[in-house]
């Protein structure tokens, strides 16, 4: 007999029917165990090892599932295909080799559908668990605990009514915290460069980057400190216009050309729903026909509304044409219409002639 582990109790008795005899199929519940909330349930000296408990509401279901595994032949862990289901998956194994009932043959199956094809197909395909998905599962609680259960306290003596403090909530924060640290120790430096314009045809732009062999500092030769580096020269105000003014008139010189490819590529298509957004956009022109053709609509309504008939008459109405004409004419009778019946029978012949 082989005993299959699956998540929802809806889904045991399903896939039970699917398998027939031979499995025995059981839900956990969901997750059956967790770190407990108190000192030392995850130890960062010890290579972040966890100290798990048992949900005790989940005692009768684990009990089930252990005598069953006692007497099973092989272990077929069919939860979620998801991380969580892989954790759930992962969990049970575990506990179950704590508890020496963990049968030697185990498989792991996982499907995207509750159907007879998709549970079969499944079964023929078994594999063993995902430690990758495993290990991005115990990240995930070792930080809920060491960071969510650290801060949360904090967060309510400080902020009444906050819930509590979460892995990623509390790292962008403390991300945003540095940036702002760093942006307040900023020291501001003045620098200048310069550029001129050849009086060639056609002209080209050219900028001063070096002076006497020595580089002129720009934006990012400056550290945190507001200090050039090293083999740099920063030009202040009093310097750059000097040597602007020692180059003007000058005679320069090209001394080499370089030529690189260039390839220009066209824009990329609109996406649908772009296209849909903009085409359903309406222009100047097509707004003020929009509200003519709403006013012409409401007044419709109005004067359909004091003729003691709905707005939507004439699509019944319509309809009744579509069975008999003696029967659309009594009707418009009835709906007490103020229009000639000679109306009526023009729209009532168009009807007809549009009829197969």
């Amino acid at each position: 007999m082989q005993l299959v582990i699956v998540e929802s109790p809806a889904k045991a008795k399903t896939i039970e029917k699917y398998l027939g005899s031979g499995f025995k199929v059981l839900a956990s519940y969901g997750h059956i165990r967790d770190l407990p909330p108190k000192d030392g349930s995850v130890d960062p000296d010890n290579g972040f090892a966890m100290l798990w408990d048992n949900y005790a509401d989940k005692a009768k279901q684990l009990k089930a599932i252990t005598d069953e595994a006692k007497k099973a032949d092989g272990l077929i862990l069919a939860t979620d295909p998801d991380r969580e289901g892989e954790a759930i998956s992962w969990h049970v194994q575990e506990v179950l080799a704590k508890k020496k009932a963990l049968p030697k043959n185990v498989q792991r199956v996982t499907f995207n559908a509750i159907t007879k094809a998709a549970v079969l197909e499944a079964m023929a395909k078994p594999r063993e668990l995902d430690i990758d998905l495993i290990e991005a599962y115990l990240a995930r609680r070792a930080l809920d605990y060491l960071v969510g259960f650290t801060l949360s306290p904090v967060l309510w003596r400080k902020l009444p009514g906050a819930k509590s403090a979460g892995r990623v909530q509390s790292v962008a924060l403390r991300l945003i915290v540095e940036r702002e640290r760093e942006r307040i120790a900023y020291v501001t430096a003045d620098y200048w460069d310069i550029d001129l314009t050849t009086a060639t045809q056609p002209s080209f732009g050219a900028k001063l980057v070096a002076v006497g062999g020595e580089r002129i500092a720009t934006g990012k030769d400056f550290d945190a400190a507001g200090m050039v580096s090293a083999k740099t020269i920063a030009l202040d105000e009093v310097r750059a216009l000097v040597l602007a003014d020692g180059l003007e008139g000058a005679t320069f010189t090209v001394r080499s050309v370089e030529e690189k490819p260039y390839r220009s590529s066209p824009k990329a298509p609109s996406p649908r729903a772009t296209r849909s957004s903009t085409a359903s956009t309406p222009g100047p022109r097509s707004r003020s026909t929009a509200r003519t053709s709403t006013c012409r609509t409401s007044a419709s309504r109005t004067r359909a509304a004091r003729s003691g008939w709905s707005s939507r008459s004439p699509t019944r109405f319509r309809s009744q044409f579509s069975r008999t004409s003696h029967m659309g004419y009594e009707y418009a009778a009835k709906l007490g219409n103020r229009c000639s019946m000679k109306r009526w029978k023009r729209r009532c012949g168009a009807q007809r002639s549009g009829m197969k």
